[in-house]
């Protein structure tokens, strides 16, 4: 998907907790949103960014962003999705949050969301994240098709959507709480890799070499 490194990390917390999910890239950790990432998840939320969201509120405050992370967390421990907040692994600087969320009716099918805040955007790193949840997806929660819904005139996102391998779907309407609206947006999909085949053996007749052949 890109050449940055993404190694996936799952560990367990204990029998009555639930997996905590790390992916590593290059420049980014990945890991299931905390209590503690209120605050910053609050600040990162400008009316640039929720204008883009369905379901981010702005102002959004920590009160709010509190209640966001307990559903999204109880929503994960249900069925096994992954609400994720990302950060540097330079300064750990939180930047973003991103989800891979199953759908109710296809468990098998996933939701895939994302956004960055303002001050990390044109820096290539969603382009980063992005194949890390993706593969986290098919491989760790065991996905078979991931879905994503886009505004038509953000193009940054359309590229994001695109350079994963994702097709487009078209035009549907989606219920958007953010603005308490209905608006349309453009979904687009991608099925689980087939895995690769083995090479098969060069055949020669019986009895018979390549220098035959040659």
């Amino acid at each position: 998907m890109n050449g940055h490194q993404v190694r996936v990390n799952l560990q367990t917390m204990g029998a009555d907790s639930m997996s905590c999910t790390i992916l590593d890239t290059a420049r980014l950790r990945l890991r299931m949103a905390c209590e503690t990432d209120a605050a910053g998840l609050a600040a990162l939320m400008t009316p640039g960014i929720s204008s883009r969201l369905a379901s981010w509120p702005t102002p959004l405050s920590v009160e709010d962003a509190l209640l966001r992370i307990a559903t999204a967390l109880r929503t994960g421990r249900d069925n096994g999705s992954a609400p994720l907040v990302m950060e540097l692994r330079s300064s750990g600087a939180l930047c973003g949050w991103t989800s891979l969320m199953r759908e109710r009716a296809e468990p098998t099918t996933g939701i895939l969301t994302y956004w960055l805040g303002e001050a990390y955007h044109g820096l290539g790193l969603m382009r980063e994240a992005a194949p890390a949840v993706i593969a986290h997806g098919f491989a760790a929660m065991g996905l078979t098709r991931i879905r994503a819904a886009v505004q038509a005139d953000n193009p940054a996102s359309i590229s994001v959507l695109r350079g994963l391998g994702m097709d487009a779907l078209g035009a549907g309407r989606i219920w958007c709480p953010a603005r308490g609206s209905e608006e349309t947006c453009l979904w687009y999909e991608m099925e689980r890799p087939l895995p690769a085949l083995p090479p098969l053996p060069l055949l020669t007749p019986p009895g018979e070499t390549l220098r035959d052949w040659a």
